[in-house]
This record gives structure tokens, sequence and C-alpha cells, in this order.
């Protein structure tokens, strides 16, 4: 009987994709399986959770007549928005890092995936992330396909937040790209980046005709890392176009305490800025706690969450505890608005929703 291991599953997908002819690739990168094998890599994750208000409404209100007079509550942010015991999603990405070329098909089934590509097309709406790169030199790469954002502090995978639920700014940013970028690295500390892409999320193809372009400027040290980000076009015919600028950094401060900070102003006739510190401290190997506190304004001539001119809080608090690969994230989160935005138990309009969530995360 065979072993079902990853190891064993990558050669399985090696032999399989030999069927199909890649033999011109071996050749060229004069490796052999062997070598094709040790070069090819499968790593993924799978999270679940279970999501609970304590004054907004965990269900379906029906008047008399059946007719829907409440619904559940939750905050206008990405992800983790269900009641009860829900699905995050399933996520696999399969890559290749030759010498100079590589690929990378990163695929997503489940209610966070289906979220995050909203603007994919019946035939591509499981890829998160399809694309081929090619090292120039040991300065540049070259990257052509669909790529996640480079805005932001926070990403799709859950794996890569130390917060299960999202904030504002990631939820109202890009979440993905499909175009040609350019990676430089300056040097061992500073790297830049240069792109052209299609509008914003829309991954499969460009319906419009019209073209983003990004930059973004590095700088990282074994203690942390600073990028400023910018991104500019239209992303809609007949619209304004979008700037957004972005800062993401985070540094070590000591051995058990991590300090992040998210700040952005996105700006296209429904803009918003806003800033989130991101205080980490480790309490044991197996054990840390996180705060995220965000302040996101909305712009008065335009707001694309609660309105213009809207202003929101949002402080939670999230325990990481790891056993081996699984992470298990109690999370409490308070989301205060400056509009009655929520409706409570009693079906009152409210500004304020207090929620709990109990996620895990198994990456492999």
């Amino acid at each position: 009987m065979i072993k079902i291991t990853t190891t064993n599953i990558r050669k399985i997908l090696i032999i399989l994709c030999l069927g199909f002819s890649i033999n011109p690739l071996l050749a060229q990168e004069s490796e052999g399986i062997a070598g094709f094998i040790s070069k090819f890599s499968i790593q993924g994750s799978v999270d679940t959770y279970f999501r609970t208000n304590f004054n907004g409404l965990n269900k379906f209100e029906y008047d008399e007549n059946e007719n829907i007079i409440g619904s559940p509550q939750a905050p206008a942010t990405s992800f983790a928005n269900d009641p009860g015991f829900a699905l995050g999603m399933a996520n696999v990405i399969l890559g290749y890092e030759g010498e100079k070329v590589g690929f990378v098909a990163d695929l997503v089934i489940g209610p966070r995936g289906e979220d995050a590509v909203f603007l994919s097309g019946p035939s591509t709406n499981l890829v998160n992330q399809l694309y081929v790169y090619y090292n120039v030199s040991e300065k540049l790469t070259l990257t052509l396909g669909n790529f996640n954002t480079f805005l932001g502090y926070e990403v799709i995978s859950p794996v890569g937040n130390f917060n299960y639920s999202t904030s504002y700014m990631f939820s109202y940013g890009p979440f993905s790209h499909t175009g040609l970028k350019a990676d430089f690295s300056f040097s061992d500390n500073w790297s830049g980046m240069l792109a052209i892409m299609n509008p914003t999320d829309w991954t499969e193809f460009d319906p419009f005709g019209l073209y983003s372009f990004g930059g973004q400027l590095g700088y990282s040290t074994d203690s942390g890392s600073a990028f400023l980000n910018v991104l500019y076009g239209e992303q809609a015919p007949n619209t304004s176009a979008t700037f957004q600028i972005d800062l993401t950094t985070g540094w070590d401060i000591t051995t058990v305490f991590y300090l992040g900070l998210n700040t952005t102003y996105s700006s296209n006739g429904e803009g918003f800025y806003g800033a989130a510190l991101y205080p980490q401290f480790k309490t044991s190997e197996n054990f840390a706690l996180g705060l995220r506190a965000e302040y996101f304004e909305e712009m008065k001539d335009g707001g694309p969450v609660y309105g213009a001119g809207v202003k929101t809080y949002d402080f939670t608090l999230t325990g990481n505890y790891t056993v081996g690969s699984l992470s298990i994230k109690p999370e409490l989160r308070l989301d205060s608005v400056s509009e009655d935005v929520f409706v409570n138990t009693n079906l009152l309009p409210t500004n304020k929703l207090s929620s709990f969530i109990l996620a895990a995360v198994y990456a492999f």
C-alpha cells in the first residue's frame, strides 16, 4: 500500500506532467527528473471558523407575514462574516523554481476564495494567482500573469495574517492584479518594483482596454521591513482614475514584541484613508497575542463602505495558539462607526458591533 505523503503526491504529479511533454523543460534546465522534483513545491492551507455577535443579530428575523425584518450582522469587511460554524477556504499552491524560470499556480475553493476572486469568470474562479517569472539577472526578475496585490499589510490567505478577520483598508484596496511587473534588487536592503496591469481585480482579462500602473520601494533588514506602494489608473470607463499610496512596515522591537503599521490614502471619487497599528506580543513558544487598532475614514465626496464622511474604528484582539502546523485563533472584535449602520438584537439601529470568532488554520 502506497503511503500518501506530500513527497509521494509531488512525485505522482511530476510523473503525470512528464506524460504531457514536460521533457523539453527538463532538457532545457539540464537537471533530470530528480532535479525537477527538488525544485517543485506543493503548499497551501485549510481554514474554518465559528462566529457570533454579542450585541447584534446572529440569524434572520421575520415578521408575521414571513418577510425578513432583520439579518445577521457583520462588519463590512472581507471574509469571516458568516454566522455560526462557517467555512474559509482550501488553498493549494503549486510552484516550480528553476535557476532562471519558474511558475506559481495558486488555487482556492470555498467562500473566502470565492470572495477573493469575485471579478473572475466561471472558467477561472478557482485561480487566486497564476504567473510565470524569469530571473533576467540577480538584480532583475520579470513576472507575467495574475498575482496578489503588493499594497497593504494584510493578505488573502489567513496563513499570512495574524488576525483572522480583515481590516477596512485591506477590504477596499485591491486584492489582485494581472499584468507585467519588474522587480529590482538595488542592494542587500533596498528593492523596487514597477508594473503595468489590468484594472484592479479583473484578473482573467481586461474588459475595458484600460491599464493601471504600480510602483514599490522597499527597505528590509533582519529586524523588519518597510514598503512604500503606489497605484494609479482608471478602473472602469468614465470614472475618475484611482490614486492610492500606501505604507506598510513592521519591525521586531524585541525578541518577543513586534510592531506593524499600515497607512493608506485612496482617491477615486469614492475614496478613503486610514491607519492601523499591529502590536504583537509572544508570551510563549506556542502562544502570541496581537491587536489591530484601525482608524478608517471615507471621503466626504463619496465613501465605498458606510457612506461619505463616515468614520470607523476597528479594535481586534487575536490570540494565536500553534500546535504543529495548526493555528487556533480566538478573536474579539469591536467596530464603532459614526453612523448607525448595524442592527442590535432588539432590531434597533446602533453604531457599534462586538463579535467573537474562533478560527482554525492548518498550513502545509
